[in-house]
């Protein structure tokens, strides 16, 4: 009894004597009567150098399963648009959810490093293996299922059949893509973020050549770009994983396997549940769009406009993406060193700065409007269609910067739980009624659909700005540290 009531004031002490620190700190800079330009202009690279690589390697994952469709393309329609059943089944009922119950590391690692608390990033970055293996085997199930399942929702037979054969193979790749997740903000959140860059460059390239021989050498046909999936997956997890064995750079972070990684297991699915909801509810919305534009009337030039429109979408969010990265890893950093002020700095600069890519990027798509939809279709209807629905996108992409940014500060805060209530509200209360009135009862069409979650997005974007502007940042400080501290076995505490 009294060594618990010894590590237990050791624990309190450093908790206050961490708060401490950075309150006087922060309490001497802000005796200075402004933000002086120089923390500014240090937050701006910070975030840059954190963002650039992080839309690249965004971009690049999520270059392989468009590849892999690229090559289907080439053996037929049926091959095709049973591969992109099965990618966007995929998508929906597994990489979405993985992605979302690892961004729980967000919080966890980098309020933990910023508290130079090193090694409980690699106990953090276990523990998140563990339990997304754990869920992997019921995804796992559903995947083996993926024929049975479309059938039941009304899918074409023949394309259900194929898109069943190609979900099946691809299982071995969820599991590496949980891996992925894990060691990606393992290194994320300590500002390792090149030799991710390079490791997913170094994967899509040689994705290009696995996908030629398992697709047109091997005999598999479209089959072979599921197995290629797989390879590739693995592959990247294979040389991250050596590389945080070896590398200097995690020399403190990682000191090997522990069986501290079984412990405190609820406390992680408190934020990955919340983080998962957050994610999820906002992809399926995205998804149930496509399907509802299938009802509309000329559902075939609806349902294809949409698409080129998401997908081109989908390519330009990584920019915003890349920058909710970056302002999680520096928020999360920051809060678990003490720092409120440079926490909301980091949070101002990140808003300057999508606000201005918003901009840009809505700039060109405007311009370029007239002649996007060339590039994938050769019909002068859904040409036309598509220069129509650009601006409405430039705009959708816009407010979708805002928000995503302020998500990504929600996950170094530790508001996961919150965000996915917001998220709830934004789509299912307000964004997809709206889009099923405006397509369907004042006959808008495809366009109404997109204004429709537009509208989503904007309540969205105002809630959590809302809530970042009402932030107290010493408390969140606070609840940054004995967040770490709470985490952390008494006897291994480092002071």
């Amino acid at each position: 009894m009294e060594r618990e009531n010894q590590n237990a004031s050791l624990k309190s002490s450093l908790i206050k004597n961490s708060v401490q620190d950075g309150f006087i700190v922060d309490e001497e800079q802000n005796k200075s009567s402004a933000i002086e330009r120089t923390d500014i202009l240090e937050e701006v690279k910070k975030q840059l150098w954190l963002a650039g690589p992080l839309i690249t390697v965004n971009l690049l994952n999520y270059c392989l399963q468009v590849i892999s469709v690229m090559f289907v393309g080439h053996l037929g329609e049926l091959a095709l648009s049973s591969a992109s059943m099965a990618t966007s089944f995929a998508s929906v009922t597994g990489f979405s959810f993985l992605v979302g119950m690892g961004s729980a590391l967000d919080t966890l690692c980098g309020q933990s490093y910023g508290a130079k608390q090193h090694r409980m990033l690699g106990i953090h970055m276990q523990r998140a293996m563990l339990v997304l293996m754990i869920v992997s085997i019921p995804l796992a199930i559903i995947w083996a299922n993926t024929k049975s399942i479309l059938i039941f929702l009304g899918q074409d037979t023949e394309i259900s059949t194929a898109a069943g054969s190609y979900a099946q193979l691809m299982i071995p790749s969820i599991f590496a893509y949980g891996l992925l997740q894990c060691l990606n903000r393992f290194l994320q959140t300590q500002n390792i973020v090149f030799p991710m860059m390079f490791f997913s460059g170094v994967t899509t390239l040689l994705h290009i050549l696995i996908c030629w021989v398992m697709v047109f050498k091997s005999g598999l046909g479209n089959r072979g770009a599921a197995v290629a999936n797989c390879i590739s997956y693995w592959m990247n997890v294979l040389m991250l994983s050596l590389y945080v064995k070896f590398s200097p750079s995690c020399a403190k972070t990682w000191t090997g396997f522990s069986k501290e990684a079984l412990h405190n297991i609820p406390s992680f699915l408190r934020l990955a549940i919340p983080s998962a909801l957050m994610v999820c509810l906002e992809m399926w919305s995205f998804e149930m769009m496509v399907l509802l534009s299938g009802l509309l009337p000329n559902p075939k030039l609806e349902t294809s406009v949409l698409s080129i429109c998401l997908n081109t979408g989908s390519t330009v969010w990584m920019i915003p993406f890349g920058l909710s990265g970056a302002v999680s890893t520096r928020v999360s950093n920051e809060l678990g060193a003490g720092h409120p002020r440079a926490a909301r700095l980091a949070v101002c600069v990140v808003l300057v700065m999508v606000i201005i890519e918003g901009i840009l990027v809505g700039s060109v798509m405007i311009l370029i409007r007239n002649i996007w939809g060339c590039a994938y279709s050769n019909e002068v209807e859904v040409v036309k269609h598509v220069a129509t629905m650009l601006p409405i996108l430039a705009a959708s992409n816009f407010v979708d910067g805002l928000q995503c940014v302020l998500s990504g500060t929600a996950r170094g805060c530790g508001w996961q739980k919150i965000g996915a209530y917001v998220n709830l509200g934004s789509y299912y209360i307000v964004g997809l009624p709206s889009a099923i009135v405006l397509a369907f009862v004042l006959h808008i069409g495809g366009k109404g659909l997109w204004l429709g979650i537009i509208c989503a997005l904007i309540v969205q974007g105002v809630s959590l700005l809302i809530i970042t502007i009402r932030t107290d940042w010493e408390q969140e400080a606070k609840k940054a540290t004995e967040r770490v501290y709470d985490s952390i076995t008494p006897d291994n505490i480092v002071s």
